[in-house]
Order: structure tokens, then C-alpha cells, then sequence
């Protein structure tokens, strides 16, 4: 892969010096996973990062005896960078929804690479502190509607991990259940608000290439109240 098409995939890279990219290029290692695959493990310490190449995992946590997902991560993005950072074990499991393909950057060489690109080090937390926003964004949805809530999930989905083309934006066929947990709503909720997007054609699940069409963009930001 050349260091263009590196950083291209991901946005953490995409203000890293081209040594840096170089570098990180040649001590990736490469993964593959199908689907639902168990990637990492709660309590587990942390000793790499990784980066999604392609496909889709869930982030989930431990509720009693069940799981809860906490967000879908899709390509481009990365995990695991908490645990190497507070030097802590896992609070989290992260699981493939789909087969998926990583890259895992050791954690002593993921933090040297951090403290020699002072430009790779800030892209970093520009996005750690976009997904605390995103999270508290989502802390200020709680009382909405839940049409609101899933139509923001949605949204969400397209804008940062979505395949555009000319007549819609493409996302994984995400499990009604993680759906669910991610927009904090109930299962029966989920189902019903899904088969009524369908119904209006903003929405179009192919579950035969295990996708969901966001065919209407525009009323579905105009849902979630973003427009």
C-alpha cells in the first residue's frame, strides 16, 4: 500500500509526516476476522492499537449476564487506543459484525511514533475529543423522541463510515439489537421506526449484501433535527 492510500483510509494519518507513514507501514501487522469474532477482550491489558481496513465491529461492554453495544466503528477508524494510553486493562470487548480487516500497531511503538510527529500526536486528540463530543451529544438526545434517536444513529453511520453513490449512502446491515443500544432505545422501538423508514423509502435494506440504503438522506438529517 502506498503511504497516499494509507493515509487516505485513515483520517488519524492523514496529517502525519510521510516518514511517519512509511514507518507505521513497515510494523503494521495485518488481521482478518469473519464475522462475529470476538477481536478483543474485556480486562484484557492493552498492547496495540487497531485500524479498520475494512468491515465493521461493534464496541460492547459487559450489562449483567447480557451485552450492551456502545458504538459501531466502521473503516478508517481505530480502537484500543484507551487501554495503551491509561495503561489499564480493557473496560470493553470489540467484536466484528462483518469479516473485517485490522492493522495492530504495538503500543510502545504506537506512543514512540506519537512523541516524534508532534502533527500525528494533535490529529489524535482532535479525534479522541470528537468522539466525547459525539458522546455528549448523544448524553443531550436521552429525552428525544425515539425516531430522533435512531434517525441521529443513522445519520451518524452514513456521514463517517458511508460508501457514497449517486442515488444513496451505503452502510453495513448493522443488527437491529445494536442499533437498538446504540441510539438508546428498545429493540420493539427499533424495528418498528426501522420498518417505517423502509416503508417510506428513505431507508432500503438489502439483506441479501447485508447493506442499508439511506436513500433519503435529506429527510432523515431533516429527523434528527439537523437540518
Amino acid at each position: 500500500m502506498q503511504t497516499i492510500a494509507f493515509s487516505e483510509i485513515f483520517p488519524l494519518f492523514q496529517s502525519a509526516s510521510p516518514e511517519t507513514l512509511e514507518w507505521l507501514m513497515s510494523i503494521a501487522v495485518e488481521h482478518e476476522y469473519p464475522a462475529d469474532r470476538a477481536v478483543l477482550m474485556e480486562d484484557a491489558w492493552g498492547n496495540a492499537v487497531y485500524f479498520i481496513q475494512s468491515g465493521w465491529v461493534k464496541v460492547r461492554r459487559h450489562s449483567g449476564e447480557d451485552f450492551v453495544t456502545l458504538a459501531i466503528l466502521g473503516k478508517g477508524d481505530f480502537f484500543g487506543e484507551m487501554a495503551i494510553l491509561d495503561e489499564s486493562p480493557r473496560s470493553t470487548d470489540v467484536v466484528a459484525l462483518s469479516s473485517v480487516k485490522l492493522l495492530s500497531i504495538s503500543a510502545q511503538r504506537f506512543i514512540q511514533t506519537l512523541f516524534k510527529d508532534s502533527q500525528l500526536h494533535h490529529r489524535m486528540l482532535q479525534l479522541m475529543v470528537r468522539r466525547l463530543r459525539l458522546t455528549n451529544f448523544r448524553f443531550q438526545l436521552r429525552h428525544q423522541p425515539p425516531a430522533i434517536k435512531l434517525a441521529n444513529t443513522l445519520v451518524s453511520l452514513a456521514e463517517t463510515y458511508g460508501q457514497k453513490s449517486s442515488q444513496s449512502i451505503e452502510i453495513f446491515n448493522i443488527p437491529l439489537k445494536d442499533l437498538a443500544d446504540v441510539a438508546d432505545i428498545t429493540l420493539d422501538e427499533t424495528t418498528k421506526i426501522m420498518e417505517k423508514l423502509d416503508s417510506k423509502q428513505w431507508i432500503r435494506i438489502d439483506p441479501g449484501n447485508q447493506t442499508i440504503n439511506l436513500v433519503n438522506m435529506r429527510q432523515l438529517s431533516h429527523l434528527a433535527g439537523r437540518i
